[in-house]
């Protein structure tokens, strides 16, 4: 069988990355430091995968096995020496942490003289993930081991969408997923062209799907959770049966739409097909997705380049309109949850500083007029009714 280096045993790993790899008949070692997912992967080899949807169907993924890296790195570098595919699903926060076991492993592979070229995909949300890995990983590199890599090791960029609800199982392994699922691989920096998986989508350029996915599913999904915040909600479900809720996610989407045309081409009924399919899977019944989960950091959210800040600064390039995605940003300044320690300090931020400070501090917009666009919106959103 085909080897893959997973790393991240989290919900998205198992219930996605792994479904996929093991459908692909690829037997996978997954890297973490949960001693409780990985010793179950030692005893097991297998988990279970359930579907939310009519019938929640179950899916068995066999040919596992799992290490944990901070007690055994040599394992995983010895894994990753043998392997035919290295992924990743861990946050782009944790990427640079597990820099340095995979230079050692791409070492290992020269030093064993293997000319098998493999590539390194991260499957994170973020544009750039497996790039940005791939600048983290050359700083450990000799510099054998940088020309090795610009030979034998690809790193091209991934797309991956599907909702995993946060969730708690007496089985540490299980995981429940929606049906719908997106992976996109850029074929143009793969050094391993051969190695393919079905249910995996290859495009050249992969950048107008990060976007679309991105711009759509995250500020969309995020839209849901911020919005029902404001007017009380607890569950994305129960957000979207308030119409004020539906209603700015679709006002949100149709800016989007707007933007992905203007800038790649995409065709404008096709693109609002893919937007209902979106919305349909926010209300999709048989998941219990907590707006707390959603909503979590959110000074994160309201970066410069992500999925509101981003959107609006090039709507406005463009003049395009914007306001209902200013309209959420500003619902994001108002989301309060004392157990997310990036709302406990933005809540500080604003009681200590004057508000076009504080916008100017987090989303670092440098344009005069979007800031006080952003300011105005904000003082405009409190003044209404949130019952």
């Amino acid at each position: 069988m085909k080897q893959a280096v997973h790393f991240g045993a989290g919900n998205i790993g198992r219930g996605f990355i792994g479904e996929i790899l093991s459908k692909n008949h690829v037997a996978i070692t997954f890297v973490d430091v949960n001693d409780r997912v990985i010793d179950a992967l030692n005893q097991r080899h297998l988990y279970e995968i359930e579907i939310a949807q009519e019938g929640q169907p179950h899916i068995t993924v066999n040919h596992v096995r799992g290490i944990n890296n901070q007690k055994y790195p040599q394992a995983v570098v010895d894994a990753i020496a043998n392997a035919d595919i290295i992924t990743t699903a861990i946050g782009p926060n944790i990427l640079p942490l597990i820099a340095e076991l995979i230079a050692k492993g791409i070492e290992a592979r020269m030093t064993a003289g293997n000319t098998q070229a493999i590539d390194v995909l991260a499957c994170e949300n973020m544009i750039g993930g497996s790039q940005f890995l791939l600048e983290e990983v050359k700083k450990y590199l000799s510099e054998e081991g940088l020309a090795y890599l610009d030979t034998y090791v690809g790193f091209p960029n991934a797309a991956v969408d599907r909702i995993v609800p946060a969730q708690s199982h007496e089985d540490p392994l299980f995981v429940v997923v929606e049906p719908f699922n997106e992976w996109v691989v850029e074929t143009s920096r793969m050094k391993n062209p051969d190695f393919k998986l079905e249910g995996v989508h290859y495009e050249e350029n992969l950048e107008p799907f990060i976007e679309r996915k991105l711009f759509s599913v995250n500020s969309g999904h995020a839209t849901s959770a911020y919005t029902g915040a404001f007017y009380g909600a607890e569950t994305i479900l129960e957000a979207l049966k308030d119409e004020r809720v539906k209603e700015q996610v679709e006002g949100v989407l149709a800016e989007i739409r707007q933007l992905l045309i203007a800038k790649w081409g995409f065709d404008e009924a096709t693109l609002e097909d893919y937007h209902k399919v979106i919305i349909s899977r926010f209300e999709n019944p048989f998941i219990v997705d907590d707006v707390s989960r959603v909503a979590r950091t959110p000074i994160r959210k309201l970066g410069y380049d992500e999925r509101f800040i981003r959107p609006i600064r090039e709507l406005k390039e463009r003049d395009l309109p914007y306001d209902h995605l200013l309209k959420t940003a500003a619902f994001v300044f108002y989301y309060q949850d004392e157990n997310d320690d990036q709302s406990v300090q933005l809540q500080e931020l604003l009681t200590s500083k004057p508000l076009p400070e504080v916008v100017t501090e987090i989303t670092q917009l440098t344009d005069a007029e979007l800031i006080a666009d952003a300011v105005n919106m904000i003082e405009n959103v409190n003044k209404q009714p949130q019952l």
